[in-house]
This record gives structure tokens, C-alpha cells and sequence, in this order.
């Protein structure tokens, strides 16, 4: 179940991106959080978010162990990788938060995250010959009507032509992160720490005039709490979450990404749930079970393709 480029286990690659989806999951309820104890705006949060989490990473760095780290490459190939990534971030971020204030939440992320396994899927076929076969179209329909089921429900939601524009964007920035990822983890077997510096680092440096524009310092009554919040947003689905998400998508399927990573609204919703008080509703289970079984499925189907891959011929 090795990968031959990156030396990364597919298995270890999909518990990853799995721990990743879940982590992510958590980041709407501690913003939600956030902007209870302050006057925090959603552009301010992501370039804390990012920043915050890029100092994490980098005080990391000493902590890795010696004997696994990546081969060299040169300076140039890096730089363009961290602006190219970090810029698919900044779109993938901002254009969602865009597109939630202009078409609301529900809507926002059927479209981000419904269009992005598409767009993955068609992309990892043309550029990178990667084949869904049957079984893996299959699990992304059900994990696409799953989120529809999950998102929206039996309430009405408002469409908006613009917000809908807004979370294609957003869809095509995360698309283009992901299908890269895989490309140079097949190539080269970029390393994820590196990535994730890089990425970091141009977004931050992307959002922090919006983020200016927004107002950077926010007003609190609860100083001590709100630190703890960013704190937390900016070290698990940040710092840890895209770490094991750059080292997960360079060694699984670009489509199998794109479906894992729609535990992100299933951690949300369980969390919904226990924490937050809201119901648990038939939608939710169902589309829960939807998902969670796509998900199951395509995580199957990738651990024996890898080995096959790997069997001798």
C-alpha cells in the first residue's frame, strides 16, 4: 500500500485526509464561537487562521524527525509551488466566505463542495489519467445527494446568481490545490511541511489588505477566551488539518480527496448536534449515512487498487 514516489502508505494517506475532513469540521463551530465573544469579521478570522498557523508550523519544523525528511529541490520549483497552492487557498477561502454572505450558508456550501468533486474528477481525467470507474461514480453521486440531503433539507434556502458564482470560484480554487497536490506528489514527492509553509505564507500575505479593509483587531469583552479560540482555529483545522491534507492528496486519488474531504460538513453537523444543541433530524441522518457510506467505499476501493499496484507483477 506504499506510494513508489512519496514513500507515504495509501492507508496511511487516506487516515490523513480522514483526521483532516474532521478537523476541518470543527473550524464553523469555533468560528461561530469567535464571533460571539468579538466583532471578529470572516476575512480577519482567515488571515488569523493562516498566519497564526503558519508561526505553528514553523516553530514545528525542529520537531520532525531527521531520518524522514523530504529530498531537496530547488528554491524555484518550491517558490512556485507555495504561490501557486497558497493562491488556490486564498481563492478556495475567501470566494466561500464571499459566497455565504451573498447566498447564505446552506447554499454556499452545496455548491463549494458539491462542485468540487466534479471539477476534481474531470480534471484528474484529463490531466492526470485517473479513472473513477463505476464503483467510484457511484460513491460520488451518493456522497453528492448526501450532502444536498445534509445541507439543505426539507428547508428553502435563497439562490442568488452571484453567491452561486462565488462558490464555483470557490470550488475551482480548491479544485486547483488538490489536482496540483496529487500531480507533484506523483512527480516528485513534494514535501507536505514545505507545502504547507508555502501555502500559508502567500495566503496570509493575499488576505491581510482584505483583512485590513475588514478591520484586523477585533473589539471582545472575553480577551482570554477569544485567544483560546484562534489559538485552537489556527493550530487543529489549521495547522494540523492542512499538513495531513498536503500529505494525504500527494498519494490518493484526486476524486477520493474531493469525496473524504465531505466529512468536513458530517463533523459539523454531529457537532451541530452535541455541542450546540440543535436537533437531529431525518435529513441529517440521512445524509450523514450517505456520506459516510461513499466515503467508506471509495476508501475501500483505494486500498485495494494500491494493492494491486504494488503486488508483484
Amino acid at each position: 500500500m506504499s506510494n513508489a514516489v512519496s514513500g507515504l502508505p495509501v492507508g496511511r494517506g487516506l487516515l490523513y485526509l480522514i483526521v483532516a475532513g474532521v478537523a476541518w469540521g470543527t473550524a464553523g463551530a469555533a468560528a461561530s464561537l469567535v464571533y460571539r465573544a468579538s466583532d471578529m469579521g470572516p476575512v480577519a478570522l482567515s488571515f488569523w487562521r493562516c498566519a497564526v498557523g503558519l508561526v505553528l508550523l514553523l516553530a514545528a519544523r525542529p520537531l520532525r524527525p531527521r531520518g524522514r525528511r523530504a529530498v531537496r529541490e530547488p528554491f524555484a520549483r518550491k517558490a512556485w509551488r507555495a504561490l501557486v497552492t497558497g493562491l488556490g487557498l486564498a481563492v478556495f477561502q475567501t470566494a466561500y466566505f464571499a459566497a455565504v454572505r451573498s447566498t447564505g450558508l446552506a447554499v454556499a456550501t452545496v455548491v463549494t463542495l458539491g462542485a468540487g468533486p466534479v471539477l476534481i474528477a474531470l480534471g484528474a481525467r484529463l490531466a492526470l489519467g485517473e479513472r473513477l470507474g463505476r464503483g467510484g461514480a457511484a460513491a460520488v453521486v451518493g456522497a453528492l445527494a448526501g450532502l444536498v440531503v445534509l445541507v439543505l433539507g426539507p428547508g428553502s434556502a435563497t439562490v442568488r446568481l452571484s453567491g452561486v458564482l462565488l462558490a464555483l470560484l470557490s470550488a475551482a480554487g480548491y479544485s486547483v490545490m488538490t489536482l496540483l497536490t496529487r500531480w507533484w506528489g506523483r512527480d516528485g514527492g513534494a514535501d507536505a511541511a514545505s507545502t504547507s509553509v508555502g501555502a500559508f505564507a502567500v495566503t496570509s500575505l493575499c488576505l491581510l489588505p482584505l483583512a485590513l479593509a475588514e478591520g484586523l483587531v477585533p473589539h471582545t469583552a472575553e480577551p482570554v477566551r477569544l485567544l483560546w479560540l484562534l489559538a485552537y482555529v489556527a493550530a487543529v483545522p489549521t495547522a494540523l488539518a492542512y499538513g495531513l491534507y498536503f500529505a494525504g492528496a500527494a498519494v490518493v486519488r484526486s476524486a477520493t480527496v474531493s469525496v473524504i474531504m465531505l466529512l468536513e460538513p458530517v463533523s459539523a453537523a454531529a457537532l451541530a448536534v452535541l455541542l450546540l444543541g440543535e436537533h437531529l433530524t431525518a435529513a441529517t441522518l440521512a445524509g450523514t449515512l450517505l456520506m459516510l457510506g461513499s466515503v467508506a467505499g471509495l476508501a475501500v476501493t483505494e486500498t485495494r487498487e494500491a494493492r494491486t499496484r504494488t503486488a508483484p507483477a
